[in-house]
C-alpha cells in the first residue's frame, strides 16, 4: 500500500491518536468509513446510469455488444503469445 510497511503505519496511526486523542479517533474512523461507502455507491449509480443509458440510445447496443466480442477475440490472442 504506497510503499508503507508497518512501522510506518505505526507511527502514522500513534501521531494521530496524539493529535485526535482517543475519543475523536472512531469518529473519524466511522466518518471516513461513510464517505467511502458513499463515494462507492455514486460510482456506482454512474455506472448503472450508463447502462441504462446504452439500452435507452438505438443502435448503441449492437455497438457496445461488437465491441465486447472484439475484445474477447483480442484476449485470446493475448493468452496464446
Amino acid at each position: 500500500m504506497f510503499g508503507l510497511g508497518t512501522p510506518e503505519l505505526i507511527v502514522i496511526l500513534g501521531i494521530a491518536f496524539l493529535v485526535f486523542g482517543g475519543k475523536k479517533l472512531p469518529e473519524i474512523g466511522s466518518g471516513l468509513g461513510k464517505a467511502i461507502s458513499s463515494f462507492k455507491s455514486g460510482i456506482n449509480d454512474v455506472e448503472e446510469g450508463g447502462k441504462d443509458l446504452i439500452n435507452d440510445i438505438p443502435g448503441v447496443k449492437e455497438v457496445a455488444e461488437v465491441k465486447d466480442q472484439i475484445d474477447k477475440v483480442k484476449n485470446l490472442g493475448n493468452i496464446t503469445k
